[in-house]
């Protein structure tokens, strides 16, 4: 009885571990924001924000029951939306020209590349 009882919970743990590789986790809102900065370092040239930092910043936008909206503001004038999914960590980007009122998606990243693993 003990070994069925064993290999039962066996199986479930290792059923329930299927598909996540062990590295799956839930995204937090300090995760989104990290992540995006990251990106944001890495991909965007801030020198020109170093004598005058509020040209270019990131701030947490809106959250919803699935996603983190973090909010790129360029020293062009222009905002680029991260949508951060909670579970996958899957970001959609969105680009936003208030002065031509245009937006236009601009790709996506996955928020596990651009976060420090500790």
């Amino acid at each position: 009885m003990k070994r069925s009882a064993f290999i039962f919970v066996l199986t479930v743990f290792f059923l329930s571990s299927c598909g996540t590789n062990g590295t799956k986790r839930e995204i937090t809102a300090e995760m989104a924001y990290e992540g995006v900065g990251n990106y944001c370092h890495s991909t965007y040239d801030w020198s020109i924000a170093e004598s005058n930092p509020s040209i270019m910043h990131l701030e947490m936008g809106e959250e919803t029951d699935s996603t983190y909206q973090v909010v790129f503001r360029s020293y062009t004038g222009a905002f680029v939306n991260f949508y951060v999914d909670k579970t996958s960590g899957t970001t959609r980007m969105e680009e936003y020209v208030p002065t031509l009122d245009i937006r236009s998606e601009a790709g996506t990243i996955d928020i596990f590349d651009y976060l420090e693993t500790k």
